[in-house]
């Protein structure tokens, strides 16, 4: 298994990874116009940040986003994690694993001093994923407001 940044030929594969981890979602639904859409901006403008796949054979098994920022209170660059999926027939496999310890190595070399992500608060086993390498939950409540 290798796991690279990805291209705009991983979308489609991408975006039926999405399609899954939406089912899980309990605020969001696939909808593959808007996934692509976003796919392919964060693709073509790697300060935004970075797409990782990792790939067996041309199959793409599982992705990772990270989205950079930059964190006032620690004056320094940070990322956000997100869609962090892998295909519901290959986990367990510790594809999850490889992929996480990527993007948080990829987010150091940034120089990215905090990596933050959101889990739905019943996502239980994706929170004992996420301790396992340090993350921890914070005292921060996220709350949103959606613009058309």
């Amino acid at each position: 298994m290798q796991i690279v940044t990805a291209t705009e030929a991983d979308i489609p594969a991408m975006c039926r990874l999405l399609a899954q981890l939406f089912e899980q979602e309990a605020e969001f639904v696939a909808d593959e116009t808007a996934q692509r859409r976003g796919l392919s901006q964060i693709i073509a403008e790697p300060a935004l940040g970075r797409i990782f796949v990792a790939r067996r054979d041309g199959e793409i098994l599982g992705m990772v986003n990270l989205l950079f920022s930059v964190s006032t209170a620690l004056g320094a660059r940070v990322a956000w994690l997100e869609d962090m999926v892998v295909d519901r027939n290959q986990r367990g496999g510790a594809i999850g694993s490889a992929l996480l310890q990527h993007a948080v190595e990829f987010a150091k070399q940034q120089g990215c001093r905090r990596i933050t992500l959101l889990t739905d608060a019943d996502n239980s086993a994706g929170q004992r994923f996420y301790r396992r390498y340090g993350f921890a939950i914070s005292p921060m409540r996220p709350m949103r407001l959606l613009l058309p």
